[in-house]
């Protein structure tokens, strides 16, 4: 029988949604966010903080670089992450769900951690089909800025305006990864256009291609630095998420670099 202070599977879920939304640098006892949560689960915020970095001791990247402390993942821990990385969406929108029905009863409105970012939620207009797919868009763009600490892994840009997170499988060819980070690459404005339409792309290794009548072509100045100047370099990695290299090859070879 699990004891008054074991993390429910409830509990655990909502921590995973802000777990997805914030920084590895913003994981500490101060964040708003955490804040919110430990009022709304019972918890102090420095247990819930915890437990986000637990989450990300789990995350074979942020182990790698050793930024990960100490762990003491629980088994709960554990299965819930096994079961994300079988079907990302399905447990992504289980713990949305989860996270937003414990704020509902301390009076927040669904979708409004979101809210900045969708226009009708701020408002307080229902969440109909379409809101839905807009509020899940921006919790997967909330997710890859985290990610990427709200850079472009092509160029460094740094301003958020400018920046989109950009789908490796598109949004309409996988429905198991629409709100997977790790189906995503953060990119300034113009190499997002440039990689939907296939005139860059990023290897299985991380090397950035131009296409080749790119190469060959009498570009501008302004192309030349943008966009050609960056083939063969390497994208500037995630401190979490990394792209998966089977999604990358999917993108390469639907455009004929692979």
């Amino acid at each position: 029988m699990p004891r008054s202070t074991d993390w429910t599977r409830e509990q655990t879920l909502a921590a995973l949604h802000v777990y997805f939304q914030l920084p590895f640098g913003q994981l500490h006892q101060r964040n708003p966010l955490i804040q919110h949560l430990a009022e709304w689960i019972g918890r102090t915020s420095g247990s819930v903080a915890l437990k986000l970095v637990n989450f990300a001791s789990l995350d074979p990247q942020v182990r790698a670089s050793g930024r990960a402390g100490m762990s003491n993942a629980s088994r709960l821990d554990k299965q819930i992450w096994s079961e994300l990385n079988s079907n990302w969406d399905l447990v992504a929108d289980e713990a949305a769900r989860t996270y937003e029905h414990y704020g509902s009863e301390h009076g927040v409105a669904p979708g409004a951690d979101v809210a900045e970012d969708v226009p009708e939620i701020a408002e307080g207009k229902s969440v109909s089909a379409t809101v839905k797919v807009r509020v899940n868009q921006a919790r997967f763009r909330r997710a890859v800025l985290a990610s990427y600490n709200a850079r472009c892994c092509i160029s460094g840009l740094g301003i958020s305006q400018l920046l989109v997170a950009s789908h490796i499988l598109p949004w309409s060819m996988d429905e198991k990864n629409r709100l997977n980070p790790r189906n995503g690459l953060l990119l300034s404005s113009l190499h997002d256009k440039a990689y939907d339409v296939g005139l860059i792309t990023v290897m299985p290794d991380f090397t950035i291609r131009v296409a080749e009548h790119l190469k060959d072509a009498l570009l501008d100045g302004f192309a030349k630095e943008t966009l050609k100047a960056f083939d063969g370099r390497s994208i500037r990695l995630p401190e979490r998420f990394k792209p998966d290299p089977e999604f990358l090859a999917s993108h390469a070879s639907r455009f004929g670099f692979l």
